[in-house]
């Protein structure tokens, strides 16, 4: 067994990642700070992912594995919660890695600030190759600590605008908070941003550094992204609705920055949802798709959205267009269009959504 109150413990899930999760067990091994727990939930793997991060674990006493049968991710982190010791908690994925100063680096800025979350930029990785050619964007905001609650929930639009408050594993997180607000991850795909966000809701205490130390692995080809998505849209749907909310818990409703963002952010995902009905996969008849599209673009929000949303590319001003417009058949064109490029050039699909 790992030892008892390391200093941080790491939490990663692991399902049929036999390629990557070598790597990312030895990204960890690497840290400059050793002082932490690697708590490894096998969720069900049917290939040799298990066996692996069982070889790693009997040369690391650092390193708990735990073999569970496939319940999801969601799942295998609130196991693995159930079961951490350390002062804080860290997020990690089986197919990433992270830079060797990563955890040493975060733990002096939570220790200094004494910060119930530290946040950090990150890299995205998208890989087009066989031969491992890949375009890395950084996703970051200018170092900051935010002195009080007031001053976080005012400067959060910048965070969220730079993808930098959805997902868990750029962040370092003070675990007492975690067991004092009773937090587990929710059992839905997209299970990280509930996770985040009910955690963020009355925050008080956040440092964010510049520095980006986690990578995040894209491999096109294989992410739940390229699939299509039955529930998409009333996925979005209830996504607004907790911005909106989060929004007027803060009492920031009518603050102008914060609000283009959030609408801004409907917009674009509204993009994303006309897509994965256009996607081949989708069983929906053409007439059905420009039904649903129509369903889509016409709705209240979308019209609110639209109106406050302020793009920050040509491309994008273009690409709301047929939202705007309440065109259903450019909304599907551009959806296919949009689907092609996702699925036959990611190269050029990662550059365009880098450049959106």
């Amino acid at each position: 067994m790992a030892r008892r109150n390391p200093k941080v413990s790491v939490i990663m899930p692991v399902y049929n990642v036999d390629r990557y999760v070598g790597r990312a067990i030895e990204s960890l091994q690497n840290q400059t700070m050793r002082d932490f727990e690697l708590l490894i939930v096998d969720d069900g793997s049917t290939d040799r992912s298990g066996d692996i991060a069982d070889r790693f674990a009997e040369r690391d006493i650092r390193i708990d594995v735990f073999h569970t049968p496939n319940s999801g991710a969601p799942a295998a982190r609130n196991y693995a919660l159930d079961r951490a010791q350390g002062t804080y908690v860290q997020f990690f994925d089986a197919d990433d890695w992270a830079e060797p100063t990563m955890l040493a680096d975060l733990v002096a800025i939570a220790e200094r600030d004494n910060a119930e979350l530290v946040i950090s930029g990150f890299y995205i990785d998208t890989y087009y190759g066989d031969d491992g050619r890949h375009l890395s964007e950084k996703k970051y905001q200018p170092t900051k600590t935010y002195d009080t609650q007031e001053d976080f929930r005012c400067g959060a639009w910048k965070l969220f605008d730079e993808n930098l408050l959805y997902t868990p594993w750029n962040k370092l997180f003070l675990r007492s908070r975690i067991e004092d607000l009773n937090l587990r991850f929710r059992p839905t795909f997209w299970d990280d941003f509930p996770f985040v966000l009910d955690y963020i809701t009355d925050v008080e205490r956040v440092s964010n550094t510049e520095q980006c130390y986690y990578h995040f692995i894209r491999q096109r080809s294989e992410s739940e992204t390229a699939r299509w998505r039955p529930d998409m849209y009333k996925k979005r749907e209830e996504e607004h609705g907790w911005m909106l909310d989060l929004y007027q818990h803060w009492g920031l409703q009518g603050d102008a920055a914060s609000m283009e963002m959030v609408q801004r952010r409907y917009a674009e995902r509204l993009i994303g949802c006309i897509e994965n009905v256009c996607n081949p996969r989708c069983t929906l008849s053409r007439n059905e798709k420009l039904e649903e599209i129509s369903r889509m673009i016409s709705t209240e929000r979308a019209r609110v959205a639209v109106s406050v949303a302020h793009p920050h590319s040509r491309m994008m001003r273009m690409m709301l267009e047929p939202i705007r417009s309440c065109n259903a058949l450019l909304a599907y064109e551009e959806g296919r269009f949009i689907s092609f490029v996702k699925r036959h050039n990611t190269k050029m699909f990662a550059t365009l959504k880098a450049r959106r």
